[in-house]
């Protein structure tokens, strides 16, 4: 089975027509196993009970922003190593460097095109095709 059939992606993200649009953009990159979560406390109550092999998260989103779920991830053990990459319509140094300090994998800029998800997702797991 290829690693774009077994890798479980979690796409986290307030808005619903941007989580759409990451999910299409990942299925026609041949992913096929994504979970949704509408925000952060929802992505890691997920991430405790089904975990995902990988994180998309927007970076602005109420109750818990993307830097915030990141630290959450990351603080606890069993999915503390997940590969972690945030989506922004403004990629702000401060935000991206408090990211980096936590452990962020990488980011990509909305709006985006689905080679530009594929080679940020290829910076993290490797050559998918």
């Amino acid at each position: 089975m290829s690693l774009l059939a077994q890798l479980r992606i979690l796409v986290v993200d307030d808005t619903t027509t941007s989580r759409l649009l990451v999910r299409d953009a990942l299925e026609t990159l041949g992913f096929r196993n994504i979970q949704v979560a509408a925000d952060g406390e929802q992505a890691m109550k997920m991430m405790m009970t089904t975990p995902s092999h990988l994180i998309i998260s927007d970076m602005n989103m109420p109750k818990m922003n993307g830097l915030q779920l990141l630290h959450a991830i990351r603080t606890y053990k069993p999915t503390s190593r997940t590969p972690f990459m945030i989506l922004t319509g403004s990629p702000d140094r401060a935000v991206l460097d408090e990211g980096r300090k936590l452990g962020l994998n990488n980011y990509l800029t909305k709006p985006f095109n689905p080679d530009q998800l594929r080679r940020a997702l290829e910076a993290i797991v490797g050559r998918l095709h």
